[in-house]
């Protein structure tokens, strides 16, 4: 009867191990699809169709999502209630790795976004003027209250929008929507940067003796340490939204 009772706990061990389901890594996820991958980041476009849903997997690193486009989704982390979201256009999000979840698309469209693993630890994180994570803002807006409704200087910044979200000891993370053709570059010491194109957007990279490169909505790029390097965005009624994350100690070294 013991050999009995030893040999049942046996199976029932086998049987429950068999029926847990196993977190894919990252890479191995079908809707996840690899763009950029270096020893500060692992980029991915992502695109899980209507009423769709991922696979199972992992998240080891903290990493950072921006929608493309608005959207609808259950995030259903393992061991935890499920949530259910709903993402506008552009939101950001800042999340700490350690996980695996599956991402349920409720909506009629495809979920788009693109997910940005940060490789290095990145110490605590604060928004700066949105809200990426729980916690304050920074207190950053602007106050056009006492200029006339008709003023240049409100018609110019609603038609170039800058705008810092947040930041870690690693990354500082800047959104930007521009409605002019206007060309946007910096100076200084220029630390690398991943440049992310928004939905619905479009804009061109140009690069001291390389091919002037146009990117669309979702295309990521990694701009090297110490390169020069200017955004073109065409105007013409057409607003293009970008985003860069500056990795503060990517720096050129001598």
């Amino acid at each position: 009867m013991k050999l009995l009772f030893c040999s049942a706990l046996v199976f029932l061990s086998l049987a429950s191990n068999a029926q847990a389901p196993t977190a894919a890594p990252i890479p191995g996820e079908p809707h996840h699809h690899l763009k950029i991958d270096n020893e500060y980041v692992r980029a991915y476009y992502v695109e899980v169709p209507p009423h769709g849903e991922t696979q199972l997997h992992q998240h080891d690193h903290d990493y950072v999502y921006i929608a493309l486009g608005d959207s609808e989704v259950i995030n259903a982390v393992v061991d935890k209630p499920e949530m259910h979201l709903t993402l506008k256009d552009g939101e950001t999000h800042f999340t700490r790795g350690g996980f695996a979840h599956v991402a349920r698309n409720l909506s009629d469209k495809p979920f788009r976004n693109v997910t940005i693993e940060v490789l290095k630890p990145q110490g605590e994180p604060h928004n700066l003027c949105e809200k990426v994570i729980d916690g304050p803002l920074a207190g950053c807006s602007s106050d056009f209250s006492k200029l006339p409704p008709n003023s240049p200087i409100i018609a110019l910044a609603q038609a170039m929008r800058q705008t810092r979200l947040f930041e870690t000891d690693e990354i500082l993370m800047t959104s930007f929507s521009i409605a002019l053709k206007e060309n946007y570059s910096e100076t200084g010491s220029r630390p690398a940067q991943l440049l992310i194109v928004g939905d619905k957007s479009e804009l061109q990279v140009q690069r001291p003796g390389e091919p002037s490169m146009t990117l669309h909505a979702g295309d990521l790029l990694w701009l090297d340490a110490g390169k020069q390097w200017t955004i073109v965005t065409p105007g013409e009624h057409k607003v293009s939204r970008f985003f860069l994350i500056k990795f503060k100690d990517a720096v050129k070294t001598p």
